[in-house]
């Protein structure tokens, strides 16, 4: 069973864009976020001259996938204000780190080693790490512990802005908020858009819709499909992430979009309607289930 949370974000100064410390009541991590200009401020902070683990990223530029690098430290001020200003792309800094200095070099390996898995899989980011770190070896109660503060890790980055380690696509259990789970005690149907020949499969989750990787697509597209998607197209085959093939575009990796229309029209190369194109196996359109979602929180309501 999973409970709410409450993540506290203190800002020193006022400013949203500034320096920002996470934390969550009861529990030993924290999480500070330092712009790149304001690496200097770090030294008045003693929650970044703590072993820890570090995360520089690059701000998300138009449609291209941005960069991350993830490192650790037993002192991540002095490693970021030395070896690490010296990468270029990045203009943010999360450090993550412990109330009780209880973190040791083998711990921050560990969570090192572990966050560059999860990062890997959640595959949001294109990490600039050159190799893979090294699981390092802890006690059965220390590894435990470690996963625990992962989840905290997991909580942190995402509040700040970075969901980093949150795969696209989330297992049942965490879907349960899906207009399929709702309509029809399913969680993130797997839905299906089919047009001229391309065939498309997608999921409705709380950020959008995920576009499933093997999905073919038009290669051309008509006068009627908004700009913004045309040029979108055309970096996501610049990026490798759609591959042109003889008779159609085919997404080599999840792809998240705004909306449904947004998707069915990547896919057709022309405006599209959504909630009318895409289907479940059940045969009902997206609009059904979304109208069937409407009103079973209406009958929740009401009662």
């Amino acid at each position: 069973m999973s409970f709410g949370k409450t993540v506290r974000i203190f800002l020193p100064d006022g400013a949203v864009t500034g320096i920002r410390h996470a934390e969550i009541s009861n529990r030993t991590g924290q999480a500070l976020a330092c712009p790149r200009s304001r690496l200097d401020e770090l030294k008045d902070w003693p929650e970044a001259a703590k072993p820890g683990v570090y995360i520089l990223f690059e701000a998300r530029l138009g449609d291209s996938k941005p960069k991350a690098y993830i490192g650790e430290s037993e002192n991540v001020a002095d490693r970021l204000l030395t070896h690490d200003r010296k990468k270029e792309f990045w203009n943010e800094a999360v450090i993550i780190s412990n109330k009780d200095d209880n973190l040791t070099k083998s711990h921050v390996k560990y969570l090192e080693s572990r966050i560059e898995a999860l990062a890997s899989s959640a595959d949001r980011y294109d990490l600039d790490n050159g190799s893979t770190p090294t699981l390092s070896s802890l006690s059965r109660s220390d590894r435990d512990a470690m996963e625990e503060l992962l989840e905290d890790i997991r909580l942190f980055l995402g509040t700040l802005g970075y969901p980093i380690l949150e795969p696209l696509l989330k297992s049942a259990a965490t879907q349960k908020g899906a207009i399929s789970s709702v309509a029809e005690g399913g969680a993130s149907e797997e839905l299906t858009f089919t047009v001229h020949g391309f065939v498309a499969k997608g999921v409705q989750t709380d950020e959008g819709f995920v576009l499933k990787k093997g999905s073919t697509a038009s290669k051309t597209n008509s006068d009627s499909l908004n700009n913004k998607l045309a040029k979108l197209k055309e970096q996501l085959i610049a990026d490798g992430r759609i591959a042109v093939e003889a008779t159609c575009l085919r997404l080599k990796e999840d792809i998240l979009m705004s909306s449904s229309s947004y998707a069915a029209a990547l896919i057709a190369g022309t405006s599209r309607s959504g909630p009318q194109s895409w289907f479940a196996s059940s045969g009902k359109s997206l609009k059904d289930l979304e109208e069937l979602a409407s009103e079973s929180t209406n009958d929740v309501a009401g009662t």
